[in-house]
């Protein structure tokens, strides 16, 4: 086998963390296991809104990654091309993990609005069950 044949392989095996999917987190939002305060839930947003933004703003550049770049027609170019492309498009590639985070964030940021909502539920009982409990001693 040829060198510019062979195949590319890590010096480490990468292996991607799971990450919390936005409908996990939901689920847990729903289910009252996840709650956050106004203040730190408008920060978690401001900041999911500002990475959807600067993917909006960058995406007809990075879909470009879809199409193997163009090269020279030597077999070490058109090795090069193929693995680029497969690199940003395979299961762990950029592109496929840029797609499937836009596609999350939504969910998150539903999420996090649920929180909210059970911080002030949680917060709002705790204030009514001190008073009560001010009111019997």
């Amino acid at each position: 086998m040829t060198e510019e044949a062979q195949e590319l392989k890590p010096a480490m095996a990468w292996a991607p963390t799971k990450m919390l999917a936005g409908v996990e987190l939901k689920r847990m939002a729903v289910q009252g296991g996840f709650a956050v305060d106004e203040s730190t839930g408008q920060e978690m947003i401001r900041s999911l809104q500002g990475v959807i933004d600067s993917l909006e703003e960058r995406w007809s550049a990075l879909s470009k990654l879809q199409k193997s770049p163009p090269m020279s027609s030597t077999a070490t170019a058109q090795w090069v091309s193929q693995h680029m492309h497969g690199t940003a498009t395979d299961a762990q590639g950029l592109l496929t993990q840029l797609q499937a985070a836009r596609a999350e964030f939504p969910t998150y940021v539903e999420a996090i609005e649920l929180a909210k909502r059970n911080y002030r539920e949680r917060d709002n009982e705790n204030q009514r069950n001190l008073k009560r409990i001010d009111t019997e001693i």
